[in-house]
């Protein structure tokens, strides 16, 4: 592990598909991923607050893609399991969230801690396809999406963050498509509105950079953001906090950043996050 992370153990490991986190919660308030959570404590318990009022607590909870969430502990540091839902098969993330309520759920909270003190002592630079990735964390690889390749090809576009931000319209035309037949392929193919999509993509690639003294305006504008005031609006709605708090509270974050392709049985590769 880095000079960063040594002491405090925080470290945030990001492939194009998925993340390990290990550090500090933040204030709990509301807030809404993209993307699939488990969240396991490191001392004592978590409690989940969903907006439609249902509450969970325990050393484990697991909360499906954008359903508006609060999450609290008993201990200022938590673990998180983040994994993109375009990666794999529809419905193969809500059975995995029935398995982790069930009585399987003990058992995969004790493999994700395995799985944090190896990453801290040994494997944490280490480049992690999503099948190695899912095996370390979860003890199997998750089946895989298999995507239409015009919108994968979309997908790659968005996740690259060089350039032009990448729009509807230009991934329309690179797929030989009307704008709206290729928007209702989008949805159908990876379950989520484009636009959506995008801006969860957006605030998720912020992560790369948290440890990091950087101008935040600089970096709303280079991600694609059309200026501060969204940038942080949307940041804070997707993580419950502000930019400049992330920022604050990972000073001390070693932080991961893997390239490494994913391929899936269409053929298809993944090369940036």
């Amino acid at each position: 592990m880095d000079d960063n992370g040594h002491k405090s153990g925080h470290l945030m490991l990001i492939t194009p598909e998925r993340v390990f986190y290990a550090g500090l919660l933040g204030r709990p308030r509301q807030r809404c991923s993209g993307a699939f959570n488990i969240y396991v404590s490191i001392e004592g318990g978590l409690w989940l607050t969903t907006a439609d009022g249902r509450e969970s607590h325990g050393e484990m909870v697991a909360v499906l893609p954008n359903i508006r969430h609060t999450i609290a502990s008993d201990y200022r540091s938590v673990l998180s399991v983040v994994i993109e839902p375009e990666s794999v098969r529809p419905g193969v993330l809500e059975d995995l969230a029935n398995r982790l309520a069930g009585p399987a759920g003990e058992a995969f909270t004790s493999r994700i801690r395995t799985a944090y003190s190896e990453l801290r002592e040994h494997h944490a630079g280490d480049e992690f396809t999503s099948a190695e990735f899912d095996t370390l964390c979860l003890g199997e690889a998750l089946p895989r999406r298999v995507v239409d390749p015009r919108v994968a090809r979309a997908i790659l576009q968005i996740g690259q963050f060089t350039g032009e931000p990448v729009t509807a319209a230009s991934c329309a035309a690179e797929a030989g498509l009307s704008p709206s037949r290729f928007l209702h392929l989008f949805k159908e193919e990876t379950g989520i509105s484009f636009r959506s999509f995008r801006a969860w993509k957006r605030a998720r690639h912020l992560l790369h950079f948290a440890n990091q003294d950087i101008n935040l305006a600089h970096l709303a504008q280079d991600i694609g953001y059309p200026d501060s005031t969204h940038f942080s609006h949307s940041i804070r709605r997707f993580y419950g906090l502000k930019p400049r708090a992330i920022f604050s509270g990972s000073r001390d974050l070693a932080i991961y950043s893997h390239r490494r392709a994913s391929i899936d049985n269409s053929g298809w590769t993944q090369e940036a996050g």
